[in-house]
């Protein structure tokens, strides 16, 4: 809906100026009439000036309408790719971690009555004492 208004605001501008400049060849004093869609108008310079400006600004509005309509359209794309690539990405890290879950799981417990440390000693026995 945006884009058709931001279309029609643009083309209806565009189609005012056109207008205003196919109709009056030559320059136009002030106070002189002009033709504009049909219509004899009798306008200062200030005021075509300001006429001028409305019309500019009708058509930015257009413009803007159109591209930030389009702008958001891209930028929603590219929210969901990143949005399916995070999901890709969580479920490698779900499998990973469901794969290292497992072996753990599969790995043999240590038995209470082995001592842990008991590798971890010196082969001659105790040290710290005095020999």
């Amino acid at each position: 809906m945006i884009v058709i208004l931001g279309f029609l605001l643009l083309l209806a501008a565009g189609g005012i100026a056109v207008a205003g400049l196919a109709g009056n060849q030559g320059s136009a004093a002030a106070g002189e009439s002009f033709v504009l869609l049909g219509q004899s108008v009798t306008l200062s310079l200030g005021q075509i000036f300001l006429v001028g400006l409305v019309v500019g600004a009708v058509g930015m509005l257009g413009l803007s309408m159109l591209l930030g309509t389009f702008n958001r359209r891209s930028a929603s794309r590219r929210s969901r790719s990143d949005l399916t690539a995070s999901r890709r990405e969580s479920a490698v890290l779900r499998d990973d971690r469901d794969r290292l879950t497992r072996r753990l799981d599969d790995r043999p417990t240590a038995t209470p009555d082995r001592a842990p440390d008991d590798d971890a000693l010196p082969r001659g026995g105790r040290t710290g004492g005095s020999a």
